[in-house]
């Protein structure tokens, strides 16, 4: 490969990891040519870019990028797949749906929410990472909970109050 042709491949994973909020790094030498397609269909589906990497290529991407991605440098060894999304767990709940059949792709190492992340094990802790819309969701719902338990009260109430003037009206 031409050194030009490296550089612009170079300049096209630091414009990924740019545009893209997250980035998962796994591990992919054991996928042959189907299992590779079917990844990256349900990569499309959920709206994950998944591309193969030269390591020495993304660490040279890496040092380009605005921020320290020193402790990902050891974990970048064999194949690579590079997972670009803007929703924090979703290419990890991709990668552990798609491991179960086979153990392939695991997870070197992941930038999520300006953090990083090291090894297969911590695989389950980034599932349960929640996106921002989930937690403006348990934010909102929070915040909801008080004002409908003094609606229900006032309501609650009102009819209490209605039934007990109508029986003394009776009366």
């Amino acid at each position: 490969m031409k050194k030009t042709d490296k550089s612009v491949l170079i300049d096209d994973i630091a414009s990924s990891i740019n545009e893209y909020a997250h980035f998962y790094v796994a591990e992919a030498s054991g996928l042959n040519a189907e299992k590779s397609s079917n990844l990256r269909r349900e990569c499309f589906k959920r709206d994950v870019k998944m591309v193969m990497v030269k390591n020495t290529l993304l660490i040279k991407a890496l040092e380009k990028v605005e921020g320290d991605y020193n402790e990902m440098y050891d974990s970048l060894k064999g194949t690579s797949a590079l997972f670009f999304s803007n929703v924090g767990n979703l290419p990890a709940k991709l990668i552990k749906d798609f491991a179960k059949g086979s153990n392939m792709p695991h997870l070197k190492c992941a930038f999520v929410e300006e953090c990083v992340y090291l090894g297969a094990d911590q695989l389950d802790a980034l599932c349960a990472v929640k996106s921002r819309d989930e937690l403006i969701g348990d934010v909102i719902g929070l915040l909801q909970s008080p004002m409908k338990n003094v609606v229900s009260a006032l309501q609650s109430g009102g009819t209490t109050i209605h039934g007990l003037l109508k029986t003394l009206g009776d009366k």
